[in-house]
């Protein structure tokens, strides 16, 4: 078996362990194993296959890394829309009981019940936003 399908062969394998590892740490070694594949299948010898492998790889390793860090580093997905709602305050506009009322809220007048059925919250008072149900604010003081 020539050598440049042994190369494939390992670069196939480190890329099957980094999709079951996730840790973008074998990535760059299947890459330089490629490469190492590359070179031995135009000619090159041992010493220029394996330079290829080992500068690749670390090469990969360097800049892969620190962007795979980076990203564990990163804040939760922000929230959009009402989702976005959830946990601001808003100030009671028409008392809120379980029947309905109304809450203004980042700007907006939004219908509104309390969380607990038997809570009722007053005009001018301010409310958390426990949950958004369609277009009603579930509010709790």
């Amino acid at each position: 078996m020539d050598a440049w399908v042994l190369w494939l062969i390992v670069a196939v394998v480190l890329a099957v362990g980094e999709i079951f590892t996730l840790s973008f740490f074998l990535a760059p070694f299947a890459g330089g194993a490629l490469v190492a594949a590359l070179v031995d299948g135009f000619g090159g010898g041992g010493f220029a296959t394996w330079a290829g492998f080992v500068v690749t790889s670390f090469g990969l390793l360097a800049a892969l890394r620190p962007l795979a860090t980076s990203h564990k580093h990163m804040p939760p997905q922000i929230r959009t829309g009402s989702a976005a709602l959830i946990g601001k305050e808003g100030l009671v506009v028409e008392r809120v009981h379980r029947e309905g009322g109304s809450i203004r809220l980042e700007g907006e007048v939004w219908t509104a019940r309390p969380l607990s059925e038997d809570e009722t919250c007053e005009p001018g008072v301010h409310v958390r936003v426990i949950d958004i149900k369609g277009a009603t604010a579930l509010v709790s003081e």
